[in-house]
C-alpha cells in the first residue's frame, strides 16, 4: 500500500481548517474527486475513519485530530526544508572555505568579510591560513572552495584562476639604516635579510629579483608571517622584501622605512575556484564580492 504523502496530509488539514471538501478543493486548486481520493487513501492507510461527513461542516474524528496535529508539523518541516534549500541555492546561507596567506588576511580580506557580513549575514566564511601551493592542492582535493593565491600558477582544467590584484614589492628597512631612494639587489644583498620560507611563492619572487642581478643571498631568518617580519625589521634585525598592500598607509609602520625597488617588482594575486557550474550559491556570492575588490593588473 502507498505511504502517506504530503499532498494527502495537506488536503486533510485543509478540509479540517476550511470545513468542507469543496472549500479545500478550491484552496488547493484540486478537483473535488481528487480531494476525496486523498482522504480515502489516507483512511485506507491508517485503517480508520478520519473525518465525519454530514452536517454543515466536516469534523475530524479522534484519529483525524491526532493525524492533523502531526501533519501540521510535517508540513511545516517540509516548508522549512524547501525554504532552506532555496536560500542555499540563492546563496543566502551556507559555508564557504577560503584559503589565503597571512598578508592578505591582515590587509585585504577584512574589507571583503565586512561586506559579506552586511550583504549575506547567514553565510559563514571559513578562513584557512595557507601558502599558495597548499591552497591550490586543497582546492584540487575539494577541501577548499576558493583560494587567494600568488600567480602565476600551473594551468589546471579543474580550476578557474583569474586576476584579483597586484601589489608593488618594496624594501622594508629599519628606520635607522641610511638608504638610497631606490633599493637595488646589489645594495640589499649585502644586508642582513629576513625572507619568507623557501616553499612560498614570495620567496621565489624575491630570489628571482636577486638572481636577475647575479645574487643569491641567504636569509638571517625565514618565516611566513608578514607582520612578524615587519616587527623584526622595526627592531633592526634585518631587511625584508614584502608587498605594499596599502600604499596610503606607507608612513604608518613605525621603526620601518619602506623604499621602492629597482628594478621594480610586483606581486600578483589571483582568485582560484572550481568552474562556475560547479560552485554553490554561497561560494558564488563570495566570488562576486571578491570581484568588487578586484584591482586592475599592473606590471
Amino acid at each position: 500500500m502507498r505511504e502517506l504523502s504530503l499532498d494527502q496530509l495537506r488536503t486533510l488539514v485543509s478540509i479540517v481548517d476550511l470545513g468542507t471538501f469543496s472549500a479545500a478543493a478550491n484552496a488547493l486548486h484540486l478537483a473535488q474527486p481528487t480531494v476525496s481520493l486523498h482522504i480515502s487513501e489516507l483512511e485506507a492507510r491508517v485503517n480508520a475513519q478520519l473525518l465525519v461527513r454530514g452536517g454543515r461542516r466536516v469534523l475530524p474524528t479522534a484519529a483525524g485530530v491526532t493525524l492533523v496535529e502531526r501533519a501540521r508539523r510535517l508540513l511545516r518541516d517540509a516548508d522549512e526544508a524547501l525554504n532552506a534549500v532555496k536560500q542555499q541555492i540563492a546563496g543566502r546561507t551556507g559555508r564557504v572555505r577560503l584559503g589565503t596567506s597571512t598578508g592578505v588576511v591582515v590587509h585585504l580580506l577584512p574589507q571583503v568579510l565586512e561586506t559579506m557580513q552586511h550583504a549575506y549575514p547567514d553565510i559563514d566564511v571559513e578562513v584557512n591560513i595557507l601558502g599558495s601551493s597548499e591552497t591550490m592542492a586543497r582546492l584540487h582535493q575539494g577541501s577548499l572552495d576558493i583560494g587567494l593565491v600568488a600567480t602565476p600558477q600551473s594551468p589546471s582544467k579543474e580550476l578557474v584562476l583569474t586576476h584579483w590584484r597586484s601589489d608593488p614589492m618594496m624594501a622594508y628597512l629599519p628606520a635607522r639604516w641610511p638608504a638610497p631612494k631606490r633599493i637595488t639587489p646589489q645594495w640589499l644583498a649585502e644586508k642582513a635579510l629576513i625572507f619568507n620560507d623557501p616553499s612560498t611563492h614570495m620567496y621565489e619572487l624575491t630570489m628571482g629579483w636577486f638572481a636577475s642581478a647575479g645574487y643569491a643571498p641567504r636569509a638571517r631568518i625565514e618565516l611566513n608571517y608578514t607582520e612578524a617580519m615587519k616587527s623584526l625589521v622595526a627592531a633592526g634585525y634585518g631587511a625584508a622584501v614584502l608587498p605594499l598592500e596599502h600604499p596610503a598607509k606607507i608612513d604608518l609602520h613605525q621603526g620601518v622605512q619602506i623604499v621602492p625597488l629597482k628594478p621594480a617588482l610586483v606581486r600578483h594575486i589571483g582568485i582560484a575556484h572550481r568552474p562556475p557550474a560547479m560552485v554553490d550559491g554561497a561560494t558564488r556570492n563570495l566570488l562576486h564580492t571578491l570581484a568588487a575588490f578586484r584591482q586592475t593588473a599592473v606590471r
